[in-house]
């Protein structure tokens, strides 16, 4: 059914020949009050173009009759063709004219109205804002070159390609201008009307307008995208006509918090009151909010334009990447600090870092402040002279009278006790002067060749039992240390931490 009402309000062949015989027009993409907008199809080549078609048989609803509006037409037709050209400014491809009707091909914008674009995400960000309104300012630039002004700048007006790109659309409200010429009509948008143009209706002795309303609807526009809402909204017209004219808005709302202070700035600059004193667009243009470097610019365009594997293409993306990683990393910062963090909090956890000399009284009365033991409960202390099982502790007379108590002799029975300077092996208990003069006779050193004999100050390697003073002197002969050290990074330090540890240790057991 909808077919056949679109089919029913084309306009008859025998009224436009010429264009029925290039395009085919298709499906309705947009409504105006007395035209309609096509997509249509170029029959030679198969490219989509945007046909609007302007009725001419019936009057318009604001009275206007068919002369004045072929000749208002005729006139945006004109200025179209002296902007065309511009990257930034629709592209008008041809122009058909019977007596009832006049199409209008413009180049397809598949992506719709800046307006449909900002409902549907809201807001923009100020890096889409900026790749945004920068387009816009050029656009009007080149238009102002032209010495014609727009009068009619909204985001319903601004369409969008592919790319995201804006085609400044709707001349309809346009016109040339002469050198020093003012204009006095109303037209134009409501809530994007500039001061000067309100006081030309309302004063008689208004100085009329130039091409600075163009530059004051930009600001309007750029607030838009910023936070959602025009500036001078309000739902009582002639309160919003008065806050225009008084230049009255505010970046109190909640939405502001997040923008920086660059396009605040701007806006204060675009929407001035006085017309003389108004930022232009040259000067706009080269604002700081526009001055971004590489990685904050959208290279997708120009990415697009090269093939995938041109050099130049790749010599894009690495000048990208090198700018990137020489820049600022919150991240990156981040992740080095935690890291260091990390790697200092496991250096303090290593034995020899950890490891601290502790009177004998002190290890007696409370044990359990010794991390060590606290963490490995069947872990001697071995300057301390305590071992803390099952996370108690047991008087030196206790473990001496009767060691199999301790868990951790039961348990472990290669596992040397440090206080009561025993070490038990298969279950039976061995006196220190036994194992001084054989300390192969135990069978926890022929097992284990690399443990520490902790009480007598001789570490069992090889078989072969080593003096205290042997061990001070070259420490590193010990085969026991020599594999227990050279894996660990920083072994010189350790190294030097074990000197230390057994050097107090010498000096709390031989007093001077």
């Amino acid at each position: 059914m909808a077919k056949e009402e679109d089919d029913d309000n084309l306009p008859d062949k025998d009224a436009a020949k010429e264009f029925y015989a290039k395009y085919e027009p298709k499906e309705i993409i947009g409504r105006g009050i007395s035209s309609t907008v096509r997509r249509c199809i170029e029959k030679e080549t198969g490219h989509e173009f945007a046909a609007k078609i302007i009725d001419l048989s019936q009057e318009s609803q604001d009275g206007v009759d068919t002369q004045t509006m072929r000749d208002a037409t005729r006139q945006e037709i004109n200025i179209l063709r002296m902007v065309a050209g511009h990257p930034y400014i629709i592209e008008l491809q041809d122009v058909f004219e019977s007596e009832t009707f006049i199409f209008l091909v413009f180049e397809l914008c598949k992506n719709g109205e800046l307006f449909d674009y900002l409902t549907s995400v809201v807001t923009l960000s100020e890096k889409k804002t900026r790749y945004i309104m920068r387009q816009v300012l050029e656009g009007v630039r080149y238009v102002h070159s032209k010495n014609i002004v727009h009068r009619d700048l909204k985001p319903e007006n601004i369409l969008l390609d592919d790319q995201l790109n804006v085609k400044i659309t709707d001349f309809g409200f346009a016109k040339v201008l002469q050198d020093g010429e003012k204009l006095f009509e109303l037209c134009g948008t409501p809530g994007y009307l500039a001061p000067e143009t309100l006081k030309a209706n309302m004063f008689e002795d208004a100085p009329g307008y130039g091409m600075e309303v163009d530059i004051w609807a930009c600001g309007v526009i750029m607030f838009t995208l910023l936070v959602g809402c025009p500036p001078f909204w309000h739902r009582k017209q002639m309160v919003m006509l008065r806050n225009i004219m008084e230049g009255k808005y505010s970046f109190t709302s909640p939405e502001w918090s997040d923008i920086s202070e660059a396009p605040k700035d701007l806006i204060r600059r675009l929407l001035v009151v006085e017309p003389s004193e108004r930022i232009d667009l040259q000067e706009a243009l080269i604002h700081p909010f526009f001055n971004t470097m590489l990685w904050d610019q959208d290279m997708t365009p120009l990415k697009k334009s090269l093939s995938g594997t041109s050099r130049r293409m790749s010599r894009i993306d690495q000048l990208s990447m090198a700018i990137k990683s020489g820049s600022f990393s919150a991240r990156g910062r981040l992740r080095v600090v935690l890291l260091a963090v990390r790697g200092a909090v496991r250096l303090r956890r290593l034995l020899h870092a950890s490891a601290r000399a502790m009177p004998l009284a002190d290890a007696l009365r409370d044990p359990y402040t010794m991390r060590a033991l606290r963490k490995v409960h069947t872990h001697p202390h071995t300057t301390t002279c305590v071992l803390h099982a099952s996370a108690r502790a047991m008087p030196l007379a206790d473990a001496l009278r009767d060691p199999y108590t301790m868990r951790a002799l039961r348990k472990v029975h290669a596992h040397p006790h440090a206080t009561t300077c025993v070490l038990y092996a298969s279950a039976r208990a061995m006196p220190l002067a036994d194992a001084l003069r054989d300390p192969y006779t135990m069978r926890a050193l022929r097992k284990v060749h690399t443990h520490p004999h902790t009480t007598t100050c001789v570490l069992h390697a090889s078989a072969r039992a080593m003096p205290l003073a042997d061990a001070l002197r070259d420490t590193y002969t010990m085969r026991a240390l020599r594999k227990q050290l050279e894996p660990i990074a920083g072994g010189e330090l350790l190294l030097g931490a074990l000197y230390v540890t057994l050097l107090d240790f010498w000096r709390e057991l031989v007093p001077g």
